[in-house]
């Protein structure tokens, strides 16, 4: 460990999941050592100006893709770009997806994800392991996983012969998470139905971008979402839903929630701002917004924030898959089925939420905070280490210049990716200052870090905190 003066940030706005108070922050080593309303400085330390800025804790994204693959073809984004594009953005640590080969252990596949970050990612890190087979070895396996500090699965209802695991054998795996106390992350879209759908709009030449969303209609995401809490509520498991698009899905958490069952919505930015008419944009320019499950019709939107504000929905996640327009995308320019699904998000997701959450009245800071930080750090158990400004936890910390604009464009972003699905949006909040672990690693707007100082972080669930976020408990 590089050994760094104390740091003393001061004059600023420290904003947590329920206040918000001006305070001195001190940082001796990775570690914020002491909050007070005023602290001295003493020689030698580095001393940080926050006067008119917020002081937030570090965003966690919970959910991301990076040097992915889709049918072979690898996202554009690496560990270093990825990781990079998310600092000057705000977030400070991410949750991946290690996804096994077919033909090779959790264990194997574990150890070269790991490989794939320890060198390149500038922030730290965990893991959700996709379970692709659910059989005795993968089930007993698990167990190993957890020991190894990733305590969430994701499973997939959807992507048909790949993916997709049939209801029976995610009953068995929900079953085995409740067994080792860990959390199950499901993928909820009717697979089944969707892959008669593309069969059928395939047979009638129905082939351009908007045959995507098409295909995968909203309803088949309430009914597996459904599908799956049911299964959760029988089998006593914690159940996390992702990329929560529409108002069918919603209904079905929040009927879950007024149950008192464990159930944790997500949405992401792409949710609330993008809708069913970009893939109609001329020129196949449509391609860029398929993702799945894809934009819904305007009218969703409304929902999403109300089930923000409700804290029916409590996590935003990214769900970053980045795959250029030209060479990418394009290959499914006379088939829709042959367009790598994802868009780029990860480096705007806090400055989208603020701009149109904060700055327009409809979320208040300290929800912009639980959102975008500690919620999921409550969740995933990664709290109190990060997520929260405090006595003994990470300096993982964002200077937050609330006036601060900027032109959100392909031209100027940290991502590695030819397009922005949010071209030409000016936003009015952005970070000033990234620091994880105590060390700055974004400076207005540019990456000053180095590639390999992200660390891997064993994660271990903590029931009350997660007790804490359901329906009864939540913070409003």
């Amino acid at each position: 460990m590089m050994h760094r003066n104390p740091t003393l940030i001061t004059g600023g706005m420290v904003v947590t999941e329920t206040s918000v108070a001006k305070l001195d922050i001190l940082i001796e080593g990775e570690k914020i050592t002491r909050l007070a309303n005023t602290i001295s400085p003493e020689s030698g330390w580095e001393i940080i100006e926050a006067e008119g800025s917020y002081i937030i804790p570090g965003g966690i994204d919970p959910h991301t893709h990076l040097q992915s693959k889709w049918e072979g073809l690898e996202t554009s984004d690496d560990w270093y770009t990825g990781t990079v594009a998310a600092a000057v953005g705000g977030t400070t640590t991410i949750l991946d997806f290690c996804r096994p080969d077919s033909n090779s252990t959790m264990m194997t596949g574990l150890r070269e994800w790991k490989r794939r970050a320890d060198k390149h990612a500038v922030i730290d890190y965990g893991f959700h392991l996709v379970i692709r087979e659910v059989n005795e070895n993968s089930l007993n396996e698990m167990k190993e996983i957890m020991e190894e500090g990733i305590p969430s699965f994701k499973l997939f209802m959807a992507y048909k012969d790949s993916l997709q695991i049939n209801d029976g054998d995610l009953f068995r795996a929900l079953q085995r998470i409740h067994e080792l106390e860990a959390l199950a992350m499901v993928h909820c879209e009717n697979g089944d139905v969707i892959e008669v759908l593309i069969e059928q709009s395939v047979a009638k030449g129905h082939l351009a971008p908007i045959a995507h969303a098409l295909t995968r209609p909203p309803e088949l995401e309430g009914e597996a979402t459904g599908r799956v809490i049911t299964f959760a509520e029988i089998a006593d498991a914690a159940l996390y839903i992702p990329h929560v698009s529409c108002l069918q899905s919603l209904q079905a958490i929040q009927t879950a929630r007024q149950k008192g069952l464990k159930v944790f919505g997500e949405t992401c930015p792409q949710y609330l701002f993008v809708d069913i008419g970009f893939l109609n944009k001329p020129d196949f320019e449509g391609a860029k917004y398929v993702w799945s499950p894809p934009p819904r019709e305007k009218w969703h939107q409304a929902h999403l924030w109300e089930g923000l504000n409700s804290g029916d929905l409590l996590t935003i996640g990214s769900d970053h898959s980045s795959y250029d327009f030209k060479g990418q995308k394009e290959l499914g320019l006379e088939d829709f089925t042959k367009i790598p699904n994802g868009g780029p998000s990860i480096e705007d997701r806090m400055s989208m939420l603020y701009h149109f959450g904060v700055a327009k009245g409809k979320i208040g800071i300290s929800q912009f905070v639980n959102m975008t930080s500690t919620n999921a750090a409550k969740i995933f158990g990664l709290y109190p280490l990060k997520g929260v400004i405090a006595e003994g936890s990470d300096a993982d910390l964002v200077i937050w210049d609330p006036k601060r604009k900027r032109t959100i464009s392909s031209a100027s972003h940290a991502m590695n990716v030819d397009y922005s699905i949010y071209e030409g949006v000016e936003v009015e909040g952005a970070p000033m200052r990234t620091i994880v672990r105590g060390e700055t690693i974004a400076l207005n707007g540019a990456f000053v870090g180095r590639a390999g100082t992200g660390r891997f972080v064993a994660r271990k669930l903590d029931s009350r905190q997660q007790a804490n976020l359901t329906k009864e408990a939540v913070w409003r």
